[in-house]
């Protein structure tokens, strides 16, 4: 079963600054599904946005990846077929903010960061949109899996600015990409595969744009046997930076090999 081999911790907090929490997180251990989403937009649509992704993608997974038909699959006809159904369900989810925000005055513009990540047969399918990152903490190398979707990333790609000094542009918060904004979107989708004692932590920028990316792996590499904490700790550490932003992180630990059984 997928809840012994992976283990899963959220937590979301407002931080320090705002008054609404307009970041949304999902868990579906059983599926091997966690979403995360960072809203944003005037009045609480950004709360709106994110809650209509997470429930919209984890809800539907429920239905259309729950089937038994997956065991007559081989390893790389589960990871095509684990995009395509995660695929289909971040554009239904895609299609309903958009939906909601032309039907709705106080919605308009609305929109959301999405980092959506499929655990089976020991691979992980992620699909991305916006500046939310999956992370991977592999025995001492802590590394960035997705890229970010946003002005900053382009800038550092184009040489513009270096990564070590990306914490002093002004463009930090502006996304290229994200959910709900336009009628159709697809979501940057990989899939890679997953070890024993691999560790992943998927966050909202309220994290990884208040504390440096050392610390986040520290923190991971101290605590990763007791995930609440890890959890609680990176958190806490946001908001004594100052936690400017709503900050959620997901951790997902491999507590061993999860192979289907055919």
């Amino acid at each position: 079963m997928l809840t012994d081999a992976l283990r899963m911790v959220s937590l979301s907090d407002t931080g320090m600054v705002r008054d609404l929490n307009e970041d949304s997180v999902a868990l579906r251990p059983e599926l091997g599904v966690a979403v995360l989403a960072d809203g944003m937009g005037g009045y609480n649509a950004g709360e709106v946005a994110s809650g209509m992704a997470v429930s919209t993608i984890a809800d539907g997974l429920v239905q259309d990846w729950n089937s038994e038909a997956l065991l007559t699959l081989d390893h790389n006809a589960a990871i095509r077929l684990s995009q395509s159904v995660l695929q289909t369900q971040i554009k239904a989810a895609n299609a309903a903010i958009h939906a909601a925000a032309q039907n709705d005055a106080q919605c308009e513009g609305m929109g959301t960061t999405l980092v959506a990540c499929l655990f089976y047969d020991n691979f992980l399918t992620v699909g991305h949109l916006g500046d939310s990152r999956l992370y991977r903490l592999r025995g001492e190398i802590f590394e960035q899996i997705t890229r970010d979707h946003s002005m900053l990333q382009e800038q550092i790609d184009a040489g513009m600015i270096s990564k070590e000094n990306a914490h002093l542009s002004n463009n930090r918060n502006l996304i290229t990409r994200a959910l709900g904004v336009v009628p159709e979107e697809e979501a940057e989708m990989h899939s890679y595969e997953v070890r024993a004692d691999d560790l992943f932590l998927i966050c909202s920028d309220g994290l990884h744009g208040m504390i440096d990316e050392a610390q986040i792996a520290d923190t991971l590499t101290m605590l990763r046997a007791n995930l609440n904490m890890a959890a609680q700790q990176l958190v806490q550490a946001a908001n004594d930076a100052g936690g400017k932003d709503n900050v959620s992180v997901i951790l997902v630990r491999v507590m061993k090999s999860f192979a289907a059984m055919r």
